[in-house]
């Protein structure tokens, strides 16, 4: 943590903005000590901007002999290694820096023990110094006396440096003891939830484990000065043996909650620690045994606690934060675990069962709004992952949206799903307010900025973009699929380099994620490398099971590479689930646009039209439509749905 505000006792790491530690505060320190000896600063300047440049330049700091020559080498050397701008040479502890000055000290008591009279003005200075101390902010000025008890030495120069050194070395060891001890201890600001162990070895009873993590993600995630990372990214580490300080490390957080659920019969033992992510310490630890309808107030205890000992000062806003959004039937609260565990599964047949479980638990609890915003986005995703039509889907997301806003107007979530549906009906002011609203309640909820990027691809304004899915990647840094969404905004902007390192680091974690290889191809497709393109391609074919998004691309890269008989295999194809309801007109029209039959195309288009298709208003952006937009057709389209061409 940072002690001092002010830019003259800046570390370097932390005039760069860098993540600050303990020896951070150890360079601080160095600063005053230099500054109560010489009298001077040790990096100067005319102004903040000249201080700072020196802070960072390579140039260490002038030896203090050079303003105080009577200073004993020993406190040069303690200073020197103090104010080190590498922090790895500095001291690596208070700890150290104490034993160096106490030893300093004793010498010096030592000294002073063989003079026998004390001159007067000595005592003055003594005064001074002890009113250092008392406040970190005061220093500046007060200690100076020091560095004029050490100049002003009279008829016993020697006695007089000593008794002055001996109270300078008292102050210092106040002010250090100020600085780490009688300091408030500093808050924790960063955490990970780990997905809880399923230890009852039962598939049926996933749900519980993997839902109060992510209902704790959920809540945590409410208190705006504390930053969560979001569940795609805990996820990753389900079950994986880990080492919480290796994940503080790779997630850049200062505290991990992990721990296990054992269901047996109606029986919960639910066993969870909170570990600081620097040192591996315990912070906290706790077992619970409890009958499953107690699991909500479980959930409430555990994320009170944690709060409380990642020391953060909680309002009685947050407070009610925490525990606002929650029902207080226990069954409904199963049903919606139930019901997110499926959701995320990402497939038509999960998203039906989700459906169920959600109608569930709002029939059990008619004022759980966190239940109707669950049945919302998963009617929100059918028309992807369904090929279900949008005139089905987007009334009944609409009005379950509509209900939980209802119950609670300060859902994040709720208004988020909101803004999505306001989107997919071509209510572009609408689905912006929204966006907007969400994101003002709930600044952390990654799902918002996920999504409001989306809104700025269909409109064109790709650096709008590129801040939004950014913002959702720093608060959920290994989600794949916000992953290639940023991957995808750089071959909008024309940097496929850019776009191939973001999908390879995806592909190191994420091997079997078909998007990654999807937007990986058209990255090769725009730098010619026809053959690992269609190589790409046919991967995310493969591993999505044939889904029609997949084979739309594979289609279009068989048109532009030349292979016309392929891609008018995959039309068949494409046709054929058409059809049955498992793609949508626009997987068709993209590939007769790569062949150059652009009547067929937009005839397809227009069925898509015809629907009212929430991906219909990807045509402005998806790499398959380029060669139709200097068609007078496609300007018209772009028109009817309320966007410019």
């Amino acid at each position: 943590g940072t002690v001092v505000g002010t830019a003259v006792y800046m570390s370097p790491e932390q005039a760069r903005g860098l993540e600050v530690d303990a020896r951070t505060d150890i360079f601080s320190l160095g600063v005053l000590i230099y500054e109560m000896v010489a009298g001077r600063l040790p990096f100067e300047g005319s102004n903040t901007n000249e201080i700072m440049a020196s802070i960072l330049s390579d140039k260490e700091s002038q030896p203090l002999a050079r303003y105080a020559r009577e200073v004993p080498a020993e406190l040069e050397r303690i200073v020197d290694k103090a104010l080190r701008k590498q922090r790895e040479q500095r001291y690596q502890t208070t700890k150290d820096l104490l034993l160096d000055v106490q030893s300093l000290k004793q010498q010096l008591d030592f000294d002073a023990k063989l003079e026998r009279s004390i001159p007067p003005e000595a005592s003055g200075a003594q005064v001074t110094v002890s009113g250092a101390s008392s406040t970190a902010h005061g220093q500046a000025a007060q200690t100076t006396s020091v560095g004029e008890a050490l100049k002003n030495r009279t008829k016993h120069p020697k006695r007089s440096l000593i008794i002055a050194l001996s109270v300078l070395i008292v102050a210092i060891a106040s002010l250090t003891y100020f600085f780490y001890f009688a300091r408030p201890a500093r808050a924790i600001d960063s955490i990970v939830v780990l997905p809880l162990v399923n230890a009852s070895n039962d598939p049926n009873t996933e749900y519980l484990s993997d839902g109060i993590s992510e209902a704790l993600i959920n809540s945590l995630t409410e208190l705006q000065q504390l930053r969560v990372i979001a569940r795609t990214t805990a996820f990753r580490y389900k079950n994986k043996e880990v080492d919480p300080q290796t994940v503080g490390r790779e997630l850049n957080v200062r505290a991990v909650l992990m721990g296990r659920v054992r269901q047996t019969g109606e029986t919960l033992n639910i066993q969870v620690d909170l570990v600081d992510a620097t040192t591996g310490a315990q912070l906290w630890g706790q077992e619970y045994e409890r009958k499953v309808s107690d699991l909500l107030a479980v959930k409430q205890t555990i994320a009170r606690e944690v709060t409380e000992r990642l020391r953060l000062r909680l309002s009685g806003d947050d407070e009610r934060r925490l525990v606002k959004r929650e029902t207080t039937n226990a069954e409904a609260y199963q049903f919606y675990l139930r019901g997110r565990y499926f959701w995320n599964k990402r497939s038509a047949e999960g998203i039906n069962k989700a459906i169920d479980e959600f109608q569930r638990a709002i029939d059990r609890d008619p004022n759980y709004a966190l239940g109707y915003v669950g049945l919302a986005d998963c009617y929100l995703l059918l028309e992807e992952y369904a090929a279900v039509l949008p005139s089905e889907t987007l009334p009944k997301a609409r009005a379950a949206a509509d209900h939980a806003l209802q119950i609670d107007d300060s859902l994040a979530e709720a208004h988020t799903s909101s803004a999505s549906i306001f989107q997919n009906q071509w209510r572009w002011v609408e689905a912006e307010e929204e966006f907007k609203r969400a994101i003002s309640l709930n600044p952390n909820y990654p799902t918002a900025h996920h999504w409001f990027s989306f809104y700025f691809r269909i409109k064109g304004q790709f650096d709008d973009e590129m801040r939004e899915i950014k913002r959702a990647q720093e608060l959920d840094p290994l989600s794949p699929a916000i992953g290639v969404n940023v991957a995808f905004v750089y071959l909008l902007k024309n940097d496929p380099s850019s776009a191939i390192e973001q999908c390879q680091r995806i592909i190191e974690l994420n091997p079997n994620f078909p998007g990654v290889h999807g937007f990986l191809g058209f990255a090769y497709l725009k730098q010619r490398r026809h053959q690992e393109a269609t190589s790409e391609f046919q991967k995310a074919v493969e591993l999505s099971g044939r889904a029609s998004g997949y084979l739309n691309s594979l289609g279009y890269c068989y048109a532009v590479t030349g292979r016309r008989s392929d891609a008018l295999h995959i039309l068949k194809e494409l046709e054929e689930m058409y059809a049955r309801h498992e793609a949508i007109g626009q997987n068709l029209a993209g590939v007769y646009a790569a062949l150059g039959e652009k009547d067929r195309a937009f005839a397809w288009l227009e069925k898509g039209f015809e629907h009212r298709s929430g991906e219909l208003p990807y045509i402005t952006t998806d790499f398959d439509f380029e060669n139709l937009r200097s068609d007078p057709r496609y300007a018209d389209l772009v028109r009817r749905m309320g966007l410019q061409p």
